[in-house]
């Protein structure tokens, strides 16, 4: 039986061994304004989909993590409903279409999943003779079990016009006992909960106008997506999603954290699933860049973490515990996802403000939320007004999704258009006081001052100090001056690159310009006063910071090297997505479909050196555009060019339009050097480097870091490297030997146990504690004595810095005694909890002290129960 792990594995290599290019499970923010979060697998590649952008490769597969909240009220409640999934998928950008798509998922599903062929079924969509002859024909796969099913099921489209098409899906038949009968077939009415769609195939073959008539496409594509919580359960012959080794060990956990055991009753198994899907999502949305907020994905973090930390109350926990759910989470999905590793502090301390911040309020909130019910009831109403629920949001920060859950359980009911209409009151009154502000602040003042004088003239280009009249001086709220001069050497903060600082100096008066902005041709300093007075139509010397402009040109002329570097590694797809440059380093973000590899990091880098190394000239020049277009110069990213343009040529390697300060030469930058790497969002990269001092700084402590290893295992330099592996080959060896030992000292251990059992009415029985055993050795242990005594109960327990159990029960004993029910009574002697199967269960405790009396206190359950 494959694990859920295995399934994603096994679906990838599938569909590469099917010529499919991998590529990794994209952001949580889409690189799509139209949406809040990545919703399904095939929202990285909408722009191929619409055609609006060339696909890098004809055939790829992906496993997506996912994010919806349409549903959040079944969460929990049902046996599929999630927040966060994830979809395997295969697409076809023009390359293959139904035959294979078709094919190619049967074979996935019959022989890597092996699910019974008898059990399944599959829809198409009503017209589509096409793809039900495909299965008949190719599948071999019976006509009676395939249903034809309309527009609401069977067929997608990108909008009301555009891209569409018919879909095929497949489904597994859990039986009659979930809905129907032995007659009853796919489709037909009351069994949602029997057939169970694992696999969406949908067929984009058609383009609908505007008269709602239908098109071929120049291009058909295949986008499918697979559910892999859905097929786990199905593979691993389960009616839930949560019992799947994906979420069950989640489910255990939250059980852990809260002191309560799944299965207990239809309310325990509620919040535990509630809080066990909740802290997948809370995580990776972490993960991904989200943090808590009242508005967007902000606003649905917080809903779902929110209602994770309620339902720990309803379990009774009142200490913090949804931060050490991370910790599983982490464990769990690390390996299909290994950025999570590196994030995992970072994660567990927001998750941990927000569940400290949330439970101040949640006590008194719920308090509030119940005495309005009651009040509403004792009234004769059964509704709470617009204006409580506000109420509740606005004065006391309680969610209104979690005072619309209470109510519900409470048989009361809400209005959320009464609440929304509230909200939209009170923004009205923020937009309105906004609008009075703004009539006295920093944009009416621009366009007054535009009026009046036009705009000023940035001579930074040619000058780096120069005679200038001030024409507006004034204070801003934190005490600084705002300047205007008629004109200015100082780049104003634009296109990533931070402005220049330098000073103000003349009449008695001395300034230090730490920021200049531009505001419609205008040029705004903030100033901090270091002596004197300034006055209005005064002339002042303006002179920039000539070391650090001269550091930020450096980093900013670097980038483009890395631009043109990229692209010639990487391909010509690679386009710059944003940047910052300052005088400390450099952070380039351009778009490419996967992680950079450590080889290809080194051929950028030397790329980047090799052209400094060859001191190219600098040629910056100011044309029109078509000139431009023909010189071949690349627009970047966010730039907003007019007829005339200025263009920055690095020898004959780059040529870019740019309006930032670069230097003469190239080869001035001296080195440059790559620190970092990383994924910021769907298909969008980010390497940060440094160059000129900071890159030598960089790489002097690399060196120094090298030195003191190479002291540490007794090495020079030059033979570091291999003393470190022959140190680690020797770890490695020492620590097989370790547990090589360690196995045989349990083993033996074991073995010297059967001296110690003793019968219980006719029962063989070990109860036995140590000082240094770990959970591993104690299960090894327990699986030793119940193969060796045939038929028995082994009671384990051993507590150094803290306490741990296992119980083991032979399979014919079962009937009598359950290893879950003796290892709970053992835990909860050492200020634990904890279950597990009947067989074998595992729990630990937070008193090592205490670990004889919780073993003897099990014995002692035993004997009751025998």
């Amino acid at each position: 039986m494959l694990t859920g792990n295995q399934i994603r594995k096994e679906f990838i290599e599938f569909f590469k061994n099917k010529s499919h290019k991998h590529f990794e499970s994209a952001s949580l923010i889409p690189d799509d304004p139209t949406l809040l979060l990545t919703v399904a697998g095939m929202v990285p590649f909408k722009p191929y989909f619409l055609g609006q952008k060339e696909a890098p490769y004809p055939r790829v597969t992906t496993y997506q993590k996912c994010i919806r909240t349409n549903d959040l009220e079944n969460v929990g409640r049902t046996a599929r409903h999630h927040t966060f999934f994830e979809m395997l998928g295969n697409f076809s950008f023009g390359d293959y279409f139904k035959e294979e798509a078709i094919a190619w998922s049967w074979e996935f599903v019959t022989e890597v999943l092996k699910l019974d062929k008898d059990k399944l079924w599959v829809s198409v969509f009503t017209t589509d003779d096409e793809a039900e002859q495909i299965w008949i024909d190719k599948c071999k796969f019976p006509k009676e079990r395939i249903v034809r099913l309309g527009e609401d099921e069977n067929w997608w489209a990108a909008g009301p016009t555009g891209s569409c098409g018919p879909c095929s899906e497949i489904h597994v038949d859990l039986g009659p006992s979930y809905g129907g009968d032995e007659n009853s077939k796919l489709g037909d009415e009351g069994t949602d909960n029997r057939f169970i769609e694992i696999w969406n195939l949908v067929f984009t073959e058609w383009n609908r106008k505007e008269d709602g008539s239908l098109e071929p496409l120049p291009k058909k594509n295949i986008d499918t997506g697979a559910g892999l919580e859905r097929i786990a359960a199905m593979v691993q012959g389960k009616s839930n999603n949560f019992e799947t080794d994906l979420l069950f060990p989640l489910v255990e956990e939250a059980g852990r954290l809260t002191n309560s055991k799944y299965g207990d009753n239809q309310d325990v198994n509620f919040s535990l699933k509630v809080i066990t899907d909740h802290s997948r999502a809370v995580t990776f949305l972490i993960n991904d860049g989200v943090i808590p907020s009242n508005e967007g994905r902000g606003y649905v973090l917080r809903r779902i973490l929110r209602r994770a930390v309620r339902h720990g109350r309803l379990l009774g926990q009142s200490e913090l515990f949804l931060y050490k759910m991370v910790d599983k989470v982490v464990s769990m999905m690390g390996e299909a996802y290994p950025d999570l590793k590196k994030n995992i502090e970072h994660i567990k301390k927001v998750v941990k403000i927000e569940e400290e911040k949330f439970s101040r309020t949640l006590d008194q909130g719920i308090q509030l939320v119940n005495q309005e019910i009651e009040k509403a009831k004792k009234e004769g109403q059964n509704k709470l007004s617009g204006d409580v629920t506000f109420k509740l949001y606005d004065t006391y920060g309680f969610p209104y999704e979690l005072t619309e859950e209470i109510c519900g359980e409470n048989g009361v009911e809400v209005s959320k258009e009464e609440f929304e209409a509230k909200m939209e009151e009170q923004k009205e009154k923020a937009r309105s006081a906004r609008e009075v502000i703004m009539e006295k602040g920093q944009d009416s003042f621009i366009e007054e001052f535009y009026d009046k004088n036009g705009t000023t003239e940035f001579v930074g280009y040619e000058s780096s100090e120069e005679k200038a009249r001030l024409l507006n001086i004034r204070e801003s709220k934190d005490g600084k001056l705002l300047m205007i001069f008629d004109k200015t050497p100082f780049y104003a903060e634009a296109g990533g690159q931070t402005s220049d600082h330098g000073t103000i100096k003349g009449n008695g008066f001395e300034g230090r310009v730490i920021d200049v902005q531009k505001q419609k041709g205008i040029y705004v300093h903030t100033v901090e006063v270091v002596a004197g007075n300034a006055k209005e139509q005064e002339e002042y010397t303006l002179e920039i910071d000539r070391a650090i402009r001269a550091a930020i040109t450096k980093n900013h002329s670097a980038t483009h090297l890395l631009h043109k570097a990229l692209r010639e590694v990487l391909g010509e797809h690679v386009q710059q997505a944003g940047s910052y440059v300052n005088a400390q380093r450099l952070r380039f973000d351009f778009n490419h479909y996967e992680a950079m590899t450590e080889e290809q990091l080194d051929r950028v880098e030397d790329l980047v050196n090799e052209k400094i190394a060859q001191a190219l000239e600098v040629d910056i020049r100011n044309m029109s555009m078509d000139e431009a277009k023909k010189e071949g110069a690349m627009a970047l990213f966010g730039d907003k060019y007019g007829s005339v343009v200025r263009v920055v040529k690095v020898g004959d390697f780059s040529i870019e339009l740019c309006g930032g300060t670069h230097i003469d030469n190239i080869g001035k930058i001296g080195l440059f050097k790559i620190e970092s790497e990383s994924g910021i969002a769907a298909g969008v990269r980010r390497i940060e480097a440094v160059t000129g001092t900071q890159a030598y700084k960089f790489v002097k402590q690399i060196e120094n870091n090298l030195k003191t290893i190479a002291k540490t295992v007794k090495s020079d330099l030059t033979n570091v490297v291999d003393r470190v592996e022959r140190l680690n080959e020797t770890l490695r060896e020492n620590s097989k030997e370790i547990e090589t030992l360690k196995a045989k000292v349990t083993s033996y251990e074991a073995k010297s146990l059967n001296d110690d059992a003793e019968e219980i009415n006719g029962v063989k029985v070990v109860a036995k504690t140590f000082k240094d055993k770990n959970a591993e050795e104690l299960r090894q242990m327990v699986d030793s004595l119940k193969e060796k005594l045939g038929s028995c109960v082994v009671i384990l327990g051993s507590g150094e810095d803290k306490a741990i159990f296992a119980v083991g029960v032979t399979k014919d004993l079962i009937g009598k005694v359950k290893a879950g029910v003796l290892v709970k009574e053992a835990a909860q002697v050492a200020g634990g909890n904890g279950g597990g199967r009947p067989d074998f269960a595992q729990a630990g405790g937070k008193d090592a002290d205490k670990v004889e009396e919780a073993v003897a206190k099990a014995k002692e359950v035993l004997k009751t129960l025998l």
